[in-house]
């Protein structure tokens, strides 16, 4: 497996995103053969994985926990903060909660989910309004201090709110979505990362599966899968954006991979400090993206590429409303 430097985090570089084995695109996985998926995905050479309280909540953390345990020292463990849920009961609030003790509060909590004694990256999972991001970063650093954790994360944050708190404590890694289907971050957010050193990961690579091919206007989702409510995946949205798709798969067939493959090594080729975390509940589907890792996208491979989603303007909102509303703060 090749690996990549997010700011000073040398990881693999592809990593897992592990949300999906227990909550948000339908009922939670088998909980052994998702320690073996992750068992697996180490052995294959991923190095980073991706995890929050927020996904349950709680029981993620506790899974990736159990299954890393006997590898802990070999692996980087993501894990997320900032959401307001109450450590004891796991009742979700409506909003965030990023004050000093109650991140304090969640650090202890998610290592003893996690079985570790150290947090290897620690995101804020959304801003929180009421905080100021100087006292966020500040708690950060007296976590750092306390080696509770390694590195500093945000999480859908605003250049501006980047920029204040790498001032305070330097941060390691944004994750943002970003995929041929949600090209936000490349106006502003790219530039101003690649100039403060930042490293990027990249969630739903695939287009929350999208980027596949393997969904149509008349794929149906689980009740429970979050793309029901998602405007970009209603079933008008998602037959206009099937062009999107085709430019995909027209350049996938020519190089005899997947289109998974080639939306993953697109995302590689945009920057070197650039790492995506796909999610997924399936070994062959694992073994797949991480083929793209050595797929080589020519000049004029790059090119098509770009030629063709010039072309398309994506329909439908990434994300509900009220979830929009949380990012880019």
């Amino acid at each position: 497996m090749k690996t990549r430097k997010i700011g000073s985090l040398q990881v693999s570089a592809l990593g897992l995103g592990c949300m999906s084995m227990t909550s948000a695109y339908g009922p939670a996985a088998d909980k052994a053969e998702m320690i073996k998926l992750i068992r697996g995905a180490h052995e294959r050479g991923v190095t980073l994985f991706d995890t929050a309280e927020a996904y349950g909540p709680f029981v993620n953390e506790e899974l990736v926990g159990e299954a890393l345990a006997p590898i802990r020292d070999q692996v980087v463990i993501a894990t997320k903060f900032g959401f307001d849920i109450d450590l004891e009961t796991g009742k979700r609030g409506e909003g965030t909660n990023s004050r000093p003790e109650h991140i304090k509060a969640v650090a202890d909590a998610s290592l003893k989910r996690l079985r570790s004694d150290r947090i290897d990256l620690f995101y804020q999972h959304r801003v929180d309004p009421e905080v100021p991001i100087e006292d966020v970063a500040g708690a950060i650093k007296d976590l750092v201090a306390a080696g509770k954790v390694k590195h500093y994360g945000l999480s859908e944050a605003g250049v501006q709110t980047i920029r204040r708190a790498h001032a305070v404590y330097p941060v390691t890694a944004v994750q943002s979505e970003y995929s041929m289907f949600w090209r936000g971050p490349e106006s502003e957010l790219l530039p101003v990362l690649e100039e403060l050193g930042i490293g990027f990961v990249p969630f739903s690579p695939l287009g929350a599966g999208f980027l596949t091919g393997k969904i149509d206007e008349n794929t149906k989702f689980d009740p429970t899968d979050f793309r029901n409510m998602v405007p970009r995946f209603s079933p008008d949205a998602r037959k206009a954006n099937m062009a999107l798709v085709d430019v995909v798969k027209a350049v996938a067939e020519r190089k005899a991979a997947t289109s998974a493959q080639v939306a993953l090594a697109w995302l590689l080729e945009q920057k070197p400090w650039i790492v995506p975390i796909p999610g997924t509940t399936r070994l062959q589907r694992l073994e797949e993206n991480l083929g793209a890792v050595d797929l080589d996208l020519t000049f004029d491979d790059l090119a098509e590429i770009a030629m063709g989603l010039s072309k398309i303007e994506v329909q439908g909102e990434r994300l509900p409303e009220a979830a929009l509303k949380m990012t880019g703060r």
